[in-house]
């Protein structure tokens, strides 16, 4: 089993993510709990813990615990704490994947043993064979498609009616960003992209995903909905939007600044 990085009778004094089947526990007043590990009055014992950063200048640690079930409403996801800041959150994001990585590297991929918890970096070590394994990283592509004072959004099978958000798609095996936001946008509507501009990236826990964006202009094509992936996508007019995702996530971010893209060519 990967072991313990910190001694659980210390008296240092932390920020602490309890993390069990990609949630977080919050206290009893609803935040992340702070303090030593002997207050935090957990019904069981963790199975791994591990420091995962900083928050002004405290200690970050997680907790993991796979058995450990408590109070429903005390149990929350890390999208729930984007409201939190941006450092909060991805320390957040990074306690859910890092507690994803340890559930699945306990034991070595390639011959079996146990693994250890490297003290130095955050990395799982086999000592029977040297197996090294490390956090997966999962690039993701966000893609803003302007034409016209307009935007295509599309609604997947996983999203409610109603719901829609930009073109996204996972980047595959030797392939650029670029050329995954091109494949991504063609395969799911149809539709070919030029000018292609990089926006910024943002973690995302789904479950170990980094999320790139960029905006685009429309080069051609009609919209031609993948099946099992895309249910509808339209052209929407940049100053009258359906509910699209809020601005503390990197896909709100890129649909705001096609908005003021459009705003100033219409002041000018």
């Amino acid at each position: 089993m990967i072991k313990h990085s910190i001694s659980l009778s210390s008296n240092q004094y932390a920020l602490w993510f309890v993390v069990n089947r990609g949630r977080i526990w919050l206290n009893a007043q609803g935040q992340l709990p702070q303090g030593i590990f002997a207050n935090l009055t957990l019904s069981a014992e963790p199975d791994q813990v591990c420091l995962i950063g900083e928050l002004a200048t405290q200690p970050v640690y997680l907790v993991v615990n796979h058995d450990y079930i408590a109070d429903e409403a005390a149990w929350v996801t890390p999208r729930e704490l984007l409201d939190n800041g941006d450092d909060v959150f991805q320390l957040a994001a990074r306690a859910v994947q890092v507690a994803l990585f340890l559930q699945t590297h306990r034991f070595c991929g390639q011959c079996g043993s146990a693994m250890n918890l490297v003290s130095w970096e955050l990395a799982a070590l086999c000592s029977k064979c040297g197996h090294r394994c490390y956090p997966r990283i999962a690039p993701c592509v966000l893609v803003g498609i302007a034409h016209h004072g307009k935007i295509l959004l599309a609604r997947s099978s996983r999203h409610r009616k109603g719901f829609y958000s930009i073109l996204a798609g996972f980047v595959e095996s030797a392939e650029t960003l670029e050329q995954a936001a091109v494949r991504e946008v063609k395969e799911e509507v149809g539709v070919d992209i030029t000018n292609l501009r990089y926006v910024g990236s943002q973690p995302w826990p789904f479950p170990h995903s980094l999320m790139t964006g960029f905006i685009a202009d429309y080069a051609g094509g009609d919209i031609i909905c993948q099946p099992q992936e895309i249910e509808e996508a339209h052209w929407f007019d940049l100053a009258a939007l359906p509910e699209v995702p809020s601005i503390q996530t990197l896909s709100g971010k890129i649909i705001m600044q096609l908005q003021q893209n459009a705003g100033n060519k219409k002041a000018t």
